[in-house]
């Protein structure tokens, strides 16, 4: 009976008093289907509250915004019946999420919950949702070579450690198994996966066919196309929120987010729920300037060593990659893929369009030997696409023009070079033997 009351004495003298405020509890007052009022309720924005809905369950919410004295939030639970005069409480979860070794292997939603049926996680360590502000300084140059097992990216667009990328490409072009054989060959120490905004089924297929070898060392946060908009943008913030607790343990870690265009649509959403001004394509300002401030968390950590090389997928609707979200995204990563639908009917995977992509960091990372190469490809590369249709028309006579007749001859060796098996890895040191072999000095 002793042990028991010092036991309580010790819990409740860590309880101070004199620092705890009330609990505020506000009142639902508006709901439109996705956005709620609430009166009374005087949380910051990114809190967390719980709804009580007509049954007696606490569904879950986030402050968004406000609007004269009222709180505006987004449901996180579309299906939930809230009623008018709901009670709406404060929940202290919403600004950190779990992290750990115990994530390595396991899928979860956005709020952290294991979905694949494996038990509970658990874990003891925290991070900021929203990431830690960090000194610019601290954030290292790229220098070393990436090793993604793809011969076309080893060789002309070489990935660094800590490099931003962008892969663009419409629908259908081949982006998924792209992705599956860039996992399947990093020299990483953890993998961080965002699928967003994907079908359900989509799903259950990347986990069962990308991740066949990487799964221990994979952590996957999976948020379906038909889960309410903040939680779509939540899953991509989870993780690379999870992706930089690894990074600040001093691992080296390629974090993936499939696709950053579904994050701008729910952000997109959002915005246009709270009224924001529609602009290029219906974005509202806020849906573009989240790229940059997702983007931007990831890259090389100079206090800790470690490392984020994160790939980003763009969906380019139409094939058109002047879209906004596109050029946004461009204009922030370190280099771009874009994938041609033109190789991709020819039967050529990956369908990497050369001369439309770009490693802004392959320069100063590569020999002066490799660099000739790839230069001496991309020149054959952008002479033959530029004369095609005089090539193909046969309106081309042999021997009029050097520079054709030597791209007309290499073009069947550089399509040849390009093509890659889905299961076939070949190393970065291959990749630039193949290639100085074959188009060097």
């Amino acid at each position: 009976m002793n042990d028991l009351a010092s036991r309580a004495g010790a819990m409740l003298d860590t309880i101070d008093i004199e620092n705890v405020g009330p609990r505020r509890i506000g009142r639902l007052a508006a709901y439109d289907g996705l956005m709620l009022e609430a009166t009374g309720f005087r949380e910051p924005v990114g809190a967390n509250a719980r709804v009580i809905d007509a049954d007696g369950h606490a569904a879950l919410a986030e402050v968004v915004g406000f609007r004269g004295d009222r709180t505006l939030l987004m449901a996180l639970d579309a299906d939930a019946p809230h009623s008018c005069g709901a009670r709406v409480e404060p929940d202290r979860r919403g600004t950190s999420v779990e992290v750990g070794d115990a994530l390595l292997g396991r899928v979860i939603d956005a709020l952290g919950n294991p979905i694949d049926g494996l038990g509970p996680i658990a874990t003891k360590a925290r991070w900021p949702l929203a990431g830690k502000r960090s000194n610019p300084l601290d954030c290292g140059r790229v220098t070393e070579p990436f090793d993604f097992g793809v011969r076309a990216i080893n060789a002309l667009l070489t990935a660094g450690v800590g490099q931003r990328i962008a892969i663009a490409a419409g629908s259908g072009v081949g982006k998924s198994v792209l992705m599956g054989q860039m996992l399947q060959g990093a020299r990483a120490d953890v993998i961080v996966v965002g699928l967003v905004g994907e079908r359900s089924r989509e799903v259950s297929d990347f986990l069962a066919t990308k991740l066949d070898n990487v799964r221990h060392k994979t952590a996957v946060v999976a948020v379906p196309a038909d889960h309410p908009p903040i939680l779509r943008l939540r899953a991509a913030m989870r993780a690379t929120a999870i992706a930089e607790y690894f990074r600040d343990q001093g691992k080296r870690v390629l974090l993936l987010i499939d696709s950053i265009t579904r994050v701008a649509h729910a952000q997109r959403e959002i915005g246009l729920s709270l009224g924001e001004p529609p602009t290029m394509k219906g974005y509202p300002p806020s849906a573009l300037g989240l790229i940059p401030r997702l983007i931007e968390r990831a890259g090389v950590d100079t206090r800790t060593g470690g490392s984020i090389t994160a790939l980003y997928t763009v969906l380019a609707d139409g094939d058109d990659t002047s879209d906004p979200i596109v050029d946004t995204a461009r204009a922030i990563v370190d280099g771009h893929i874009i994938l041609s639908r033109a190789l991709a009917e020819q039967g050529i995977f990956p369908a990497i369009d050369v001369g439309k992509s770009l490693s802004r960091v392959m320069t100063d990372i590569i020999s002066p030997e490799h660099a000739t190469a790839a230069r001496t490809l991309r020149r054959l590369w952008s002479v033959y696409e530029d004369n095609r249709d005089l090539i193909l028309m046969g309106a081309y006579k042999d021997g009029s023009d050097p520079s054709i007749d030597a791209a007309i001859a290499h073009h069947p060796l550089i399509l040849e070079f390009l093509r890659q098996g889905q299961k076939e890895l070949v190393s970065l040191n291959v990749s630039v033997t193949q290639l100085v072999d074959n188009f060097g000095a």
